[in-house]
């Protein structure tokens, strides 16, 4: 192999340089700003898949997870037995992520050339999606968890930033910055974790870590302890219960950032943390003292239950909302949770596997919806729309070529990975029947809401008068759709499950070779999974024509009376989560507000010159320039001293 490593920077530094050019030179442009975007998102796709070529050319390399290639650039910080080092990590695993954020995305950004072309800071929107794909490859190629914690962050600001990008309405400044304090807390009890991880090791750097918990079981409190505080940060980037409640508020931004952020970036960033120190998970948990009474626990049981708890929940929401991109917002909730599932199962390798074909479908299914958005002028109800497969037959298409990949039906990329993920669950030795039960429940769900929103707002006819006179959008918009609709109905058959099988997280018993064998390879890899995942999509599909095939209006809020409430909305989350804080925040600042008013800066500070001023605040009401008032008040203390002296 000639050194691959040397143009790996590229690929990271390619998407800053251009964010740099545009804030600085271009940003008044906006056209030449978006092209400088494209191009080098462009670049460093093409860059990755030169570098994946030379690694599955290299007979010799080592397809592991570690150890694989890493490529110093200097050391960046020490202190003491702290050194850390800025370095890039080669190997199947972060090419494949690097793959997948930097050729969505520069889908994305194809696409957003057509749909932000009126807008007034389309510079600075293509600055900030630079920045976003730096961020995200800087997590990819992270080789300790002080890099690994700094581009986590920078991923925060970039969606900040662009959640927020029409900051003038009030509801997207508040998504933006429920976002990013959302995440503060998740990334809270993750920075918890990077401190005892060193305190324990004294390394941060992954590799270093992995070798050191081979060879001394006595860190194991690193899988304990050290693992959960880790997950608190996938629990907010990747929008976990109870740290869900951002993600669908995210919709507040542009459609394009929609389909980054719920497709190739930051939400997949917490699934891919997971896979990337699974090593940790693997060790045997040995609890400190304080938690002796969690002997038998594992972390891993926890991470299963949680994917499994927002899969089901993320599910039930999305069954009774009607905002097209909310809709997709919970479906994304749902499919990390499958995601986090699997990891918790013991198979990191299906997780990754789900996350890359999920890739492909949510952008293609958003940048549909933001087709259809652009084409209404902004209306996201799907109760105004109707009939739209007639007058936009390229958004149709491609909108149910994702809808099928999303709902698991064959030959379609998600039919595969979930089948692995449905598979892990009735594994015997990680696995959980009621585990299975419910992610065959959600494949349901997913199913009855996604064909709910087929039948509504593309099937049908009109429910607005827009609707009768939308046209197909450019080709700008459509060829992108069109890209990842192939992408979307071939991503489970071909590439992928190479690498993720010669990564080892993956393994394809009696591996599948040619076409055919890979078509019905599922169902006899673990045919009750492929078969009930088939069943559910089925059933979800006929349940939702029956109601929805013909319907002007929703009939379900009839038949399921408060509980259609209470899913539209959310459980109540938001409200109950501002209840607590008014319990807790508010109620402890309005009393830290009264001791500072009145006993710290009125007894404490002011003492007797604060009751002086207050008895002169009082006297100053007599003077009211009225002679009438004076002639009054001085008639009034004449009786009371004649009074005063008849008395006495």
């Amino acid at each position: 192999m000639n050194h691959p490593e040397n143009i790996a920077w590229l690929v990271l530094l390619l998407p800053l340089a251009a964010m740099a050019v545009i804030l600085l030179f271009t940003r008044a442009d906006g056209r030449f700003s978006a092209g400088i975007s494209i191009v080098a998102s462009l670049a460093s796709f093409v860059i990755s898949l030169a570098l994946l070529a030379m690694f599955g050319l290299d007979k010799e390399a080592n397809l592991g997870q570690y150890p694989g290639l890493t490529q110093m650039a200097f050391d960046w910080l020490a202190v003491g037995p702290l050194k850390v080092s800025f370095d890039l990590r080669l190997d199947y695993l972060s090419l494949l992520m690097a793959l997948v954020v930097t050729g969505v995305g520069s889908a994305i950004q194809i696409y957003s050339f057509g749909y932000m072309q009126k807008d007034r800071d389309m510079g600075r929107y293509f600055g900030g999606l630079s920045l976003f794909t730096f961020s995200m490859l800087g997590i990819v190629f992270a080789t300790n968890l002080v890099m690994l914690f700094i581009f986590w962050e920078l991923v925060g600001v970039s969606s900040y930033l662009l959640i927020g990008h029409w900051y003038e309405r009030a509801a997207a400044g508040d998504a933006a910055k429920k976002a990013f304090l959302v995440n503060r807390l998740g990334d809270f009890g993750f920075l918890l974790g990077i401190l005892l991880i060193w305190g324990m090791a004294g390394t941060v750097n992954l590799e270093g870590l992995q070798n050191l918990l081979q060879r001394t079981e006595a860190l194991g409190t690193m899988s304990g302890v050290a693992g959960l505080l880790i997950f608190c940060g996938v629990l907010g980037k990747s929008a976990q219960f109870p740290l869900h409640v951002w993600l669908p508020d995210a919709m507040e931004g542009p459609t394009p950032v929609s389909a980054l952020i719920h497709a190739a970036t930051m939400v997949a960033a917490g699934v891919y943390l997971l896979c990337r120190l699974y090593f940790i998970y693997t060790t045997p948990p040995a609890w400190p003292e304080p938690l002796a009474f969690l002997a038998g626990f594992s972390p891993l049981d926890f991470i299963a239950w949680t994917g499994g708890a927002t899969a089901l929940l993320a599910a039930l929401m999305a069954v009774q909302q009607n905002d097209i991109k909310r809709i997709l917002a919970y479906s994304t909730l749902s499919q990390l949770g499958y995601m986090v599932m699997a990891v918790g199962l013991a198979s990191p390798g299906p997780a990754m596997f789900h996350l890359c074909t999920h890739a492909f479908f949510k952008a293609l299914l958003f940048l549909a919806a933001g087709s259809v958005i652009h084409a209404l002028h902004h209306e996201q109800d799907i109760w105004r729309m109707g009939a739209l497969r007639k007058r936009m037959p390229v958004t149709w298409m491609t909108f149910l070529v994702g809808t099928l990949a999303l709902c698991g039906l064959p030959p379609l990329s998600g039919f595969y990975s979930k089948d692995f993920i449905l598979a892990a669950a009735l594994d015997s030795h990680h696995g959980s029947p009621a585990l299975f039960a419910l992610a065959v429940a959600v494949a349901a769900l997913t199913s009855f809401y996604m064909f709910r929103l087929v039948f509504v707002a593309f099937l049908g006819s009109p429910k607005n008068p827009a609707a009768e006179t939308v046209r197909e959008s450019g080709w700008v918009m459509t060829g992108p759709l069109l890209v990842l609709a192939f992408f979307s109905a071939v991503a489970g058959l071909i590439g992928i499950p190479e690498y993720l099988g010669g990564m080892k997280l993956l393994t394809f018993e009696g591996h599948a070779e040619g076409l055919a064998d890979r078509l019905i390879e599922p169902f006899r890899h673990s045919p009750l999974a492929a078969g009930s995942g088939l069943a559910a999509a089925v059933i979800g599909m006929a349940a939702a024509w029956r109601l929805y095939g013909q319907a002007q209006s929703d009939p379900l809020p009839q038949k399921l009376g408060l509980l259609a409430q209470v899913l539209r909305q959310k459980f109540y989350f938001d409200e109950i989560y501002q209840g607590l804080i008014e319990l807790t925040h508010e109620a402890l600042a309005r009393t830290a507000d009264w001791l500072d008013r009145w006993i710290i800066s009125g007894l404490g500070v002011r003492g007797a010159h604060g009751t002086t001023e207050f008895a002169g605040r009082a006297l100053r009401l007599l003077q009211t320039g009225n002679l009438q008032t004076y002639a009054f008040l001085f008639a009034a203390g004449a009786l009371l001293l004649l009074w005063w002296r008849l008395k006495w």
